[in-house]
């Protein structure tokens, strides 16, 4: 076997191990916390945030495919990582350098903040799905990419759900939603708010939150880079099969 893909292979098992792996006390007691505050707030405000959010992700996922980098079909898997690791580190320092600037601005900026973030992980998706030869033109990529993107920013436990259907997409992907109105946002917004909502809480407070918003999006940002990476590495590793 081929040394790189053997790498590729053994990170990938790890991965799918972590993914699967059984949510602990630590994050049972979060869930839960979590949960109980979610059915505190009014059906109305989640149906406004939800709406918000859908209609955010909407909007970039429709003008995030239009630049998009190409990969001839030929090009080894070695390569295309390598320019799939820069474009994730050029996104992982621009969301950096986005939350220290938001951060630095208290509150008022900080709701700034979520749907720059937010466009610029969306963006870096459709950079990585295209690196590894999918084309984002068709609805059921970018289906697949929000189930990518949920499957970064979710509980251990909602993860467990999702691991099932990104291994085994091709099964899947045609009893899925055939239209993104279709598609479970509330469900979208609440995993992806409650994930965020701890790590990036303190960057609402002025000067310290430059810190926590540059810190918070480097990390969050890398996660998303892993996530994806290996998402699109099944799919990948599926095709040459």
């Amino acid at each position: 076997m081929d040394p790189y893909l053997h790498y590729v292979n053994a990170e990938l098992g790890l991965w799918l191990q972590q993914m699967k792996k059984k949510s602990g006390l630590f994050g049972n007691i979060t869930h839960g916390v979590q949960s109980k505050i979610n059915e505190w707030i009014p059906d109305k405000v989640h149906k406004a945030i939800t709406l918000a959010i859908e209609n955010m992700v909407k909007v970039v996922i429709k003008g995030s495919s239009w630049i998009r980098p190409k990969a001839p079909d030929e090009m080894e898997l070695k390569v295309r990582e390598l320019k799939i690791r820069n474009r994730i580190k050029w996104y992982r320092n621009t969301a950096s350098a986005e939350g220290a600037v938001t951060g630095a601005g208290g509150i008022l900026l900080g709701f700034a903040d979520f749907p720059a973030f937010l466009t610029i992980k969306m963006k870096m998706l459709f950079d990585i799905a295209a690196l590894y030869g999918f084309d984002t033109r068709d609805y059921q990529e970018r289906l697949f990419l929000l189930y990518v993107f949920q499957l970064s920013f979710s509980s251990q436990q909602r993860r467990n759900d999702l691991i099932g259907l990104i291994e085994n997409w091709e099964e899947y992907r045609d009893s899925l939603p055939r239209d993104l109105n279709e598609f479970d946002w509330k469900t979208f917004q609440l995993d992806y708010r409650d994930y965020i909502d701890l790590a990036k809480l303190a960057q609402l407070i002025p000067i310290v939150g430059a810190g926590v918003g540059a810190i918070a999006n480097y990390r969050l940002t890398e996660l998303l880079g892993k996530t994806a990476m290996n998402a699109y590495r099944l799919r990948f590793l599926n095709k040459g099969k």
